[in-house]
């Protein structure tokens, strides 16, 4: 296994600075692993009126590459599966932050 940089805040906020990754990420704090079949998405993390073949793309070629990169999640192509990363600690008070103050964020944030 290769030794992952300590991240920086820079690579935190980038990570955040998509909604979905901050769903993704938000859903992890209460449910690990995440297996959602071949979809490669929380159900979560989707919402009704989504695009969810053009997510799946996004998901699988962007963002979740671009968490499993940082090490804030483990994510396995060949299942499918998503799980916390050996980063993950160290993003999880911005997301718990993030997740404890959803209500009062604008909409879209969450």
């Amino acid at each position: 296994m290769r030794e992952l940089p300590r991240p920086s805040l820079d690579v935190s906020l980038d990570a955040l600075s998509n909604k979905y990754r901050r769903r993704l990420l938000s859903a992890l704090l209460e449910h690990n692993p995440q297996d959602d079949g071949d979809t490669q998405i929380p159900a979560d993390v989707t919402i009704e009126d989504e695009d969810v073949e053009k997510l799946k793309i996004q998901m699988t070629h962007t963002h979740l590459p671009k968490l499993a990169d940082a090490g804030f999640i483990e994510w396995d192509r060949e299942t499918n599966q998503i799980r916390k990363g050996p980063r993950f600690e160290e993003i999880r008070p911005l997301v718990q932050l993030i997740h404890n103050h959803r209500d009062e964020l604008p909409d879209g944030w969450l």
